[in-house]
């Protein structure tokens, strides 16, 4: 498993870093590899096919946020850069498409205004196209990849529009069309929420983010087939900017986030689809929001940090 960029929280004011490591579940051990052509925080990455991961825009103060993307070959350790996106991103969703191409959406551009706009990478060519743009503009959002190959996007905060506060819209991207347009409303204003795919299905689940209280703990069901929200219980705790992860057993796992209080958790809960109800999954060894949780191939689940700091967590089902 790929950890690339991020902060550096050993620096005075999170100095961006370049460099990458790998982390093998048999030994439990992190080992560095090539480093990225230039340093990133707040990128956008997905897997491709072929096994090389993309990554693509994110932002350093020395320059700002940037339009460049390039790709790690796990064959030979190495970044390389790729073609550039045709704007300046960072905070954005990248969602791989049935056809091997990549879908980039919203997050910040040159102002502080977020994006509505979108578009496509090409791992055949190694170009980025514009394709259509979303029905709002948007940051700190969700981006779902359904059974069909549409891209389900929910929440996330736009200033402009929606002042503090993010918004309970949610839209669809059909990659034959190339565009997106309105589904039904959430139930909850959110930004920073997660959606999760509950198999083969083709429903979603959506869990926290801030609503007009502060972080909720309201949890939603999306149904592709009648494109209508339905409420499906409550977390022991409002949270935003947490991470769920499905496990092997269909059960979501649900780490961290920041709470009413603003301040991160260690707390875990567990999601039962079959019944719709939540239970504690005891806690993490530290508090964490706004970190990545992956699922291992053994079926556990590597919860890291987001500042350099080196503390792991491993949840074994």
């Amino acid at each position: 498993m790929l950890t690339a960029g991020g902060n550096d929280g050993s620096q005075a004011g999170l100095v961006p870093l370049a460099s990458a490591e790998l982390y093998d579940p048999g030994t439990g051990e992190f080992t560095a590899t090539g480093s990225m052509t230039m340093s990133r925080t707040n990128a956008c990455a997905v897997r491709l096919p072929d096994g090389r991961v993309l990554i693509a825009g994110g932002e350093a103060p020395e320059d700002g946020r940037r339009a460049t993307a390039e790709l790690y070959d796990p064959k030979t350790g190495l970044f390389t850069p790729t073609g550039s996106m045709t704007t300046v991103r960072a905070g954005a969703t990248a969602t791989l498409l049935p056809d091997g191409r990549v879908l980039v959406a919203g997050g910040y551009g040159i102002g502080s205004d977020p994006l509505a706009s979108a578009e496509l990478y090409d791992p055949t060519t190694g170009q980025f196209s514009v394709t259509g743009s979303m029905t709002q503009a948007r940051n700190g959002n969700t981006a779902t990849q359904l059974p069909d190959g549409r891209v389900l996007i929910t929440g996330g905060f736009d200033p402009a529009t929606y002042g503090t506060v993010g918004t309970d819209t949610a839209e669809l991207y059909d990659p034959s069309r190339g565009k997106f347009t309105a589904t039904g409303s959430m139930a909850a204003r959110r930004e920073g929420p997660t959606a999760t795919l509950l198999g083969k299905t083709g429903l979603v689940l959506v869990l926290g983010g801030v609503d007009t209280d502060g972080p909720t703990n309201l949890a939603e069901v999306y149904d592709p087939v009648t494109g209508r929200f339905q409420v499906a219980g409550r977390m022991s705790v409002g949270r935003a900017a947490q991470t769920a992860t499905r496990l092997s057993d269909g059960m979501i796992l649900v780490t961290g986030g920041y709470t009413g209080s603003g301040q991160p958790t260690a707390s875990v809960e567990l999601y039962d689809p079959a019944s719709g109800t939540f239970v504690p999954g005891g806690s993490m060894l530290k508090a964490r929001e706004g970190h990545p949780a992956t699922l291992l191939a053994d079926g556990r689940v590597l919860i890291e940090s987001t500042n350099g700091s080196p503390d792991t967590d491993l949840y074994t089902p």
